[in-house]
């Protein structure tokens, strides 16, 4: 039997802290010790473990292989997780009840499991342990740490909306760094001057760009079939205002990805534009942004770059 292939594929990684809601049994590791944790997860191992921030992201990526063929999915979703083989059984069986089409997991007792992302040929890793995705950005990984409750997930949506941010998330931090040194007249002044040189891409160009590729997949799909809605929409929401913007979308264009929303707020309380749009997920590389955003959207924090150090 041939190897199953990675490699044309949407690979996510993700940990159950961030596909389920795993805080009581967290409360009981940290109070009651490892030994408690196990015999907790045991007793309550057909005790289905309630949805996590991630969870109706990852839902409705997987709903997309319903444009491949069963055996030859477009995205595969794969647990990392620093659960034990036993204690994370009961995630496995969660994963199964919420009738979810993940089937491959890594369990690694109590190590990190994100040196496993290149292997995969992971383009995402979400996880809400703050070290382990600080550390796997840190080597040039794509990361990012769940944040906030678990948002109510509409079922009747069959929508899939995602946001980014744009420095220090889809771009590197170079310009933030300008701004943050020179304020906002000099980040202005850098960027209308290299306005026609792209930026070095950041941690999630490439997720974009195979987010990109399930689109063309849709649209590919919409002329046969016309009646075909498309489902997944990409936004990209970032403090950039004119004349800042032109940079951020010639870089998109030199890079070969595209978004269909681009909202350039000059400042505005991203909140309230969350509200309106709800996306499913939203990246971004700035806790304080993200404060605002996580009380009502599932927000995923990047800790790349110099503010993050």
């Amino acid at each position: 039997m041939p190897p199953y292939e990675l490699a044309n594929r949407l690979v996510i990684g993700i940990a159950s802290s961030a596909l389920f809601d795993l805080a009581e049994a967290d409360t009981v590791f940290r109070e009651q010790g490892e030994e408690s944790y196990r015999a907790y997860q045991e007793e309550h191992l057909d005790d289905t473990l309630s949805t996590g921030v991630a969870f109706p992201f990852i839902r409705r990526l997987l709903s997309l292989n319903d444009l491949s063929s069963p055996d030859d999915p477009l995205v595969e979703v794969i647990v990392l997780s620093r659960n034990d083989p036993d204690t994370g059984l009961r995630v496995m069986r969660s994963i199964e009840a919420h009738g979810l089409a993940i089937s491959r997991a890594i369990f690694m007792q109590g190590r990190s499991p994100y040196r496993f992302i290149p292997a995969l040929n992971m383009s995402l890793f979400l996880s809400a342990n703050e070290t382990d995705v600080r550390e796997a950005v840190a080597l040039g990984l794509p990361a990012g740490r769940v944040l906030g409750p678990a948002a109510a997930d509409d079922t009747g949506d069959q929508d899939l909306r995602i946001a980014f941010d744009f420095d220090g998330v889809l771009a590197d931090d170079s310009s933030e760094q300008v701004f943050q040194a020179d304020g906002i007249e000099g980040f202005r002044s850098h960027e209308s001057v290299n306005a026609a040189t792209p930026h070095d891409p950041g941690p999630l160009r490439d997720f974009l760009a195979n987010v990109n590729r399930l689109q063309r997949r849709e649209e590919e799909q919409r002329t046969t079939d016309p009646d075909y809605k498309i489902r997944v929409h990409v936004s990209l929401v970032t403090a950039r205002n004119a004349p800042a913007h032109e940079r951020a979308v010639r870089s998109l264009k030199g890079w070969g990805v595209t978004v269909n929303d681009a909202f350039f707020l000059g400042g505005i309380d991203k909140s309230k534009i969350m509200q309106v749009l709800k996306p499913h997920i939203f990246f971004d590389d700035q806790v304080s942004h993200l404060a605002g955003t996580s009380r009502s959207t599932p927000s995923v924090h990047v800790p790349f770059g110099k503010m993050n150090e």
